[in-house]
């Protein structure tokens, strides 16, 4: 009958020992579980923030190489770099051809036979909507605007659009045209009016998507002048240009006499 009770007494026990280990085993068993979930969070929050940090630091990077771009395009020979830096987004210089660039169409209404047609390439970034979102249709300029067509001298050349489409937010720059007026003198007989149409042309060898640290390099290759004209001037003339979906329309006024259209073209190739 002792042992019997004894028996009891030391299953009691056991019971009583044992359910504090098993709350104890549990415990830490939630605990890591919690610091795993809180772990995973917080990597995700620090690669978010990264990612967005990133965009800020491409969207300078966008305005230091545009700045070079301004510096070299009337520069025959001259070149300039600038420092991007990749790792959660991809760089995409874009090739001026057919199957990727930018058809860009300058137009004169009043002379038909006066325009320039070709393609032009373009810089863009991209990154995941999983780092940046600012809601899909989003659309604003980091620089410039929709114009593709400038005439006033402190007009920059280049404009930069911030886009998110699907699950991508996207900085894309590429470069406008600047017509104006910018002689009217006595050449002979005549009374002539010049007309400038100055076009950046962005060239590269291949269309390069690009990750990590790297210094894209822009350098002025060409400067290519195309002559039209003379012809006889009417009150004004209306240029149009269109670079991919974009259109705008402008007219320059004109003296009586003749009229000449002075096309110059730079072209720019990019590399990494």
């Amino acid at each position: 009958m002792k042992n019997g009770k004894l028996k009891s007494l030391c299953w009691k026990e056991n019971r009583k020992a044992v359910s504090p280990a098993i709350s104890t085993v549990i415990i830490i068993a939630a605990t890591i579980v919690l610091v795993l979930v809180a772990s995973s969070y917080a990597y995700q929050v620090l690669e978010r923030q990264k990612g967005a940090s990133e965009f800020d630091a491409i969207k300078k990077s966008f305005i230091t190489f545009d700045d070079a771009i301004r510096d070299i395009a009337w520069d025959k020979g001259g070149a300039r770099s600038t420092r991007f830096t990749a790792n959660y987004g991809i760089l995409e210089v874009i090739p001026a051809n057919v199957q990727k660039g930018l058809p860009i169409n300058v137009t004169i209404e009043e002379y038909p036979t006066v325009r320039y047609m070709n393609f032009t390439g373009y810089l863009r970034y991209n990154l995941s909507t999983y780092y940046i979102t600012f809601g899909n249709g989003y659309r604003t300029h980091l620089f410039g605007d929709d114009k593709t067509l400038i005439s006033k001298g402190t007009e920059n050349f280049g404009t930069a659009i911030i886009e998110q489409q699907s699950k991508w937010v996207s900085l894309t720059l590429f470069y406008r045209v600047k017509a104006s007026r910018t002689a009217y003198v006595k050449v002979g007989t005549d009374y002539v009016n010049y007309i400038e149409i100055l076009i950046i042309k962005i060239t590269t060898t291949q269309w390069t998507p690009i990750k990590g640290d790297l210094d894209l390099a822009a350098k002025n290759n060409a400067i290519i002048t195309q002559s039209y004209g003379p012809y006889n001037a009417g009150n004004k003339c209306t240029i149009s240009v269109q670079i991919g979906g974009l259109k705008s329309t402008t007219s320059i006024n004109l003296e009586h006499g003749k009229v000449v259209f002075n096309f110059i073209i730079a072209e720019v190739y990019i590399s990494a």
